[in-house]
């Protein structure tokens, strides 16, 4: 079981989807940029709120839940 700090989820923020901390950037949002073709280098300059840590840690939930992991993220 993996426990991600940077992840959190909030049912009054985002429809609570999962987010980076606290923000109104969902992991939703960085999965499909990435997936877009998008590179970390990008995502940084269209968020210069995000650290790369946040895109790591985001891609990390999505490969978890796609493996059929259970994830802990942070409230």
């Amino acid at each position: 079981m993996q426990e991600l700090r940077r992840i959190t989820i909030d049912p009054d923020l985002m429809g609570g989807k999962p987010c980076i901390r606290g923000m109104r950037v969902t992991v939703g949002m960085i999965v499909e940029a990435i997936a877009a073709g998008r590179s970390v280098e990008d995502l940084l300059a269209d968020f210069p709120y995000l650290e790369e840590l946040d895109i790591r840690e985001a891609l990390a939930f999505a490969a978890s839940l796609a493996q059929g992991r259970e994830v802990h993220v942070a409230s």
